[in-house]
């Protein structure tokens, strides 16, 4: 079986393969401080609940915005699972040709996005990542990699509302009834929510003026909220980034070791 890892600031989503099946998926907080047994023992137990055990897993790769934590989980591939794993970064194959100016800057997560959406969906395409950070990321109809945007996240942007503004209150992100909010607690609800929502809806507006139009494909935890609230978002796909980690793990290995 195939072991998918993508480790992101505030979580880590993990999945697991049969072939091409997705037998379960799960999210973990990130943790730079948890040592590498630490890590294996949670996905002991996650494997345990599905039934699996950990020497089911016969192949592993993985990608990371957090670089400490590679080493992490490369000493707990090699040492629980007595693999390699496969990393993504510089010299992996992705079938993606990236259009940026320096390749090397643009996040893993994103050629794996950027793969995983023109495959499954064809091109053109935006993926609109809603994570720590919120990116953009244009592919054109030949599955290139164009570029995109970088915004702070729902999660930074609210934090930061209540921390640099003594009078106003931590608040549950929920839809407000109206964007004219009657009290603080309202009012904090609709411009975050409705605000973020036109953050969106203007960014892909731009992207649309550049590129022409193009399917728009949402991911990360807060996708379905803002997608709700929204016409321009047309696809939701939580396990986008996962597939897009099978792929390219097919492609630079082929399909062996993820079988039974």
């Amino acid at each position: 079986m195939l072991l998918v890892i993508d480790i992101g600031n505030t979580n880590i989503a993990v999945g697991v393969y049969r072939g091409r099946e997705l037998v379960d998926d799960w999210r973990i907080a990130t943790e730079t401080r948890r040592m590498p047994d630490e890590y294996a023992m949670l996905l002991r137990d996650l494997l345990a609940h599905r039934g699996l055990a950990l020497t089911s897993v016969r192949a592993v790769i993985l990608s990371s915005v957090v670089p400490t934590l590679v080493t992490t989980f490369k000493e707990l591939s090699e040492r629980y699972f007595r693999v390699d794993p496969l990393v993504v970064g510089p010299g992996i194959k992705t079938g993606v040709r990236i259009l940026y100016e320096n390749p090397k800057e643009v996040g893993a997560d994103r050629i794996v996005n950027a793969l995983a959406a023109y495959r499954l969906y064809g091109g053109p395409n935006i993926v609109v990542d809603f994570g720590t950070a919120t990116t953009f990321d244009a592919v054109s109809a030949e599955g290139d990699y164009l570029g995109g945007a970088i915004a702070p996240g729902i999660g930074i942007s609210s934090e930061a509302l209540f921390k640099f503004a003594a009078k106003l209150p931590h608040v549950e992100l929920l839809k407000p009834k109206h964007a004219i909010g009657k009290n603080t607690i309202a009012s904090m609800q609709a411009g975050i929510l409705f605000g973020y929502v036109g953050l969106v809806e203007g960014l892909i507006t731009r992207f649309f003026q550049e590129m022409g139009k193009a399917r728009v494909i949402a991911t990360g935890g807060l996708a379905e909220i803002i997608a709700r609230e929204t016409r321009i978002i047309e696809v939701v796909d939580q396990r986008l980034t996962l597939e897009g980690l099978r792929l390219i793990y097919e492609l630079n290995r082929g399909a062996e070791g993820v079988g039974e």
